[in-house]
């Protein structure tokens, strides 16, 4: 991963031989599809609390399960505070190098910074993605040591975080 000197990300040059960027124009996801995959094996479970610009929030969990070379089936729903599922969660496959594409941001408008940061599941190390759109800003926080998806994004008022890794 590289983190710009200056904290701010300047990535248009770089060569897309490199598995960290998916394009040109893009800014470079803070893991890899190999990473990703190493770091979500069957059974993988996060817990998530969202939070809405109202103060309502609720509770899902994403798991991974029958994982490959390729990429894995991803049951999400809702689930009580303990992570039990409220009814059938829906399941659905992905590649990989999807899941390392949510996080390829437009390079002009991302800032990458590493920061620690203190999160629902105790301090991490985190690169820290602020994405200037039209609608806002939008902030994901990427925690070194869970490749993966973001452990804390913040948009709009709202605010998800994974509350706990199992």
């Amino acid at each position: 991963m590289r983190v710009a000197p200056s904290g701010t990300a300047r990535w248009h040059d770089r060569p897309t031989s490199d598995p960290h960027v998916l394009g040109p124009g893009l800014a470079p996801p803070p893991f890899t599809a190999d990473e990703i995959r190493a770091g979500c094996p069957d059974g993988h479970l996060l817990v998530i609390r969202a939070v809405d610009a109202d103060g309502a929030a609720t509770l899902r969990a994403n798991r991974f399960e029958d994982g490959d070379a390729e990429g894995a089936t991803i049951a999400a729903g809702a689930v009580d505070p303990g992570g039990a599922w409220l009814g059938e969660p829906a399941r659905a496959r992905a590649t990989w190098l999807e899941l390392q594409a949510h996080a390829a941001f437009p390079a002009d408008s991302t800032t990458i910074v590493a920061e620690r940061v203190a999160l629902a599941i105790g301090e991490r190390d985190c690169l820290r993605y602020e994405v200037r759109g039209g609608q806002g800003t939008s902030t994901f926080w990427f925690a070194l040591e869970h490749p993966g998806m973001p452990l804390r994004h913040a948009s709009g008022g709202a605010l998800v975080e994974v509350v706990a890794i199992r």
